[in-house]
This record gives structure tokens, sequence and C-alpha cells, in this order.
């Protein structure tokens, strides 16, 4: 699928006014030093509404892929200016080449969640400048009981630019594969034309590894078998061991039948005398 970006194109200028306020030259270096479309990706939104449908008109465009500053001059004076680069839905494009939402504008956040800096939010882009236009702003600010703003803004706080007219051109571009892919890409074009010599090493080395894991489980079954030999052995000798030791017991309290036993002795005054 092709993929196309914007050249660079200015969506702020530092002094313009907008709904009452001012826009410092600090926000546009604030902006363009913590834009990060990875912490948060400001969308393409006609006339600023986010719709939530798909299929919505008012669905995103695309998206800001990039902010820098610079400075450029106008009426006579150098001042700080916010440019940006936008990847674009293919719906942006064909509007662009037909001529239609031709101004931007865009949503600042004065004061970003825990940062205190300002950041880009949002783009906008219209066909009717004067619906963004600073007479339009300032007195929706004015009233904000009734200002039809409030509900597109990410915070009540943030402001909306008035839209500029803007010349938007794409170019297509190649997306750089990652590291990883790069790296396989290149292994792959190592091997390129040796796929069925790499499939056959492999196959060999999968049987090999087969026929080691059939023999380890051969040797384990093996073993087991052993031991169960070893352990009855052991029974078998613990148990004659005692009956040998029993054995040793009752031959030692045992008296024997067969032997003669030796009269007892009578003594020197019981001697008998022999009659002659």
């Amino acid at each position: 699928m092709k993929k196309f970006r914007s050249k660079w194109f200015r969506v702020a200028t530092a002094g313009a006014t907008s709904d009452g306020r001012k826009i410092e030259p600090t926000w546009i270096q604030e902006m363009a030093a913590s834009y990060s479309p990875t912490l948060y990706g400001a969308r393409i939104w006609m006339e600023h509404i986010r719709g939530t449908l798909a299929d919505s008109p008012f669905r995103a465009y695309g998206d800001v892929t990039a902010v820098k500053a610079e400075e450029v001059e106008v009426d006579g004076e150098m001042r700080w200016a916010l440019f940006a680069q936008i990847e674009p839905t293919p719906d942006l494009i064909s509007m662009t080449k037909a001529k239609q939402k031709i101004y931007t504008s865009v949503e600042i956040a004065e004061k970003f969640a825990d940062t205190g800096r300002a950041y880009l939010i949002g783009l906008g882009v219209t066909d009717s400048p004067a619906s963004l236009g600073t007479e339009v702003l300032s007195f929706a600010a004015q009233h904000p009981e009734s200002n039809p703003y409030s509900a597109r803004k990410q915070h009540p706080d943030n402001l909306f630019t008035a839209a500029i007219e803007v010349t938007l051109e794409f170019e297509e571009y190649e997306q750089k594969p990652s590291a990883g892919a790069a790296l396989f890409a290149k292994v792959r074009e190592l091997i390129k034309g040796k796929d069925a010599q790499v499939d056959a090493e492999f196959a060999q080395v999968g049987e090999a590894v087969t026929a080691l894991a059939e023999h380890v489980q051969g040797q384990g079954e093996l073993l087991a078998g052993e031991q169960t030999k070893v352990a009855e052995l052991a029974t078998q000798y613990q148990r004659l061991s005692a009956d040998l030791r029993e054995l040793k017991q009752t031959l030692s309290t045992t008296s024997d039948p067969h032997q003669t036993q030796r009269p007892p002795a009578t003594g020197g005054r019981d001697e008998q005398l022999t009659d002659c």
C-alpha cells in the first residue's frame, strides 16, 4: 500500500490572535520540542469535530507525524512559527486535489497533562475560514454558555487558532523497515537460491534431535529398571542381615544336647578308699 506524507507547512505563528489569547513564542518552541506521536498523536479532524464512526464525515483524516519551529518574517518582523508534517488518508488527498479543506486550524493545550508545557492536540481542516475566524473564536470565548466549540475541545482551556489557508503538497515515501525486519530480509537474501539445501540440512538436524531424544528416553527407562533391581537387592540384604542377627542370638543362649558334661568333683575329705 502506498504511503504519502505532506511537505512541511505552517500551521501557527506567534503573536496571532485566537479567542482573545495571543499565541506566545514559548508555546511554539515548547510544541516543537515536546511533540511525540507516541506520547499523544494529534489527528486531523474536519472542523475540529471528532467523530466516533469509521464511515462518518467527521472521522479522522490523518495524523500529524512531526512538527518544528522556525522563524519567519511577518509584516517586516521575525516571528516564531510552527510547521507540521502530516500523513493523510486517501480521502484527505482526494479532497485536497479537489481544492477542498484548504484552511487549517490547530488545537493547542497551553499546559498539557502534567508537563506544564504547550502541546499540539489536533489539527482541523475546513472550507470556511470564517467558521474558525478570529472574531468567531473571540465571541465564543466571551460567551462560554453558548460556545459551539466547547464540545470539540479535548479540554475547556484549550484554544483553537484562527484558520489560515495552506497549500498541502503530498509526496510518496517508502517506509523504512525496522531493524529486525531488515536483518531478516538480509538473511533471506543471503540464503536465496539455497532454500532446498537449507531445508534438507534442517531436516537432518531434526532427525538427529529426534534420535537423541529417543536414546535419552531409552537410557532413562533402563536406568529406572536398574534402580528398581538395586532397591530389591537392598531389601533382601536387610532381611538376611536381620535373620543372621536373630540366629546368632538364639545360638548364644542354647546348649548342645550331644555334648557330655564332666561330673562334679567330690573334694579331698570325701576320698573313697580302695578295699585291698
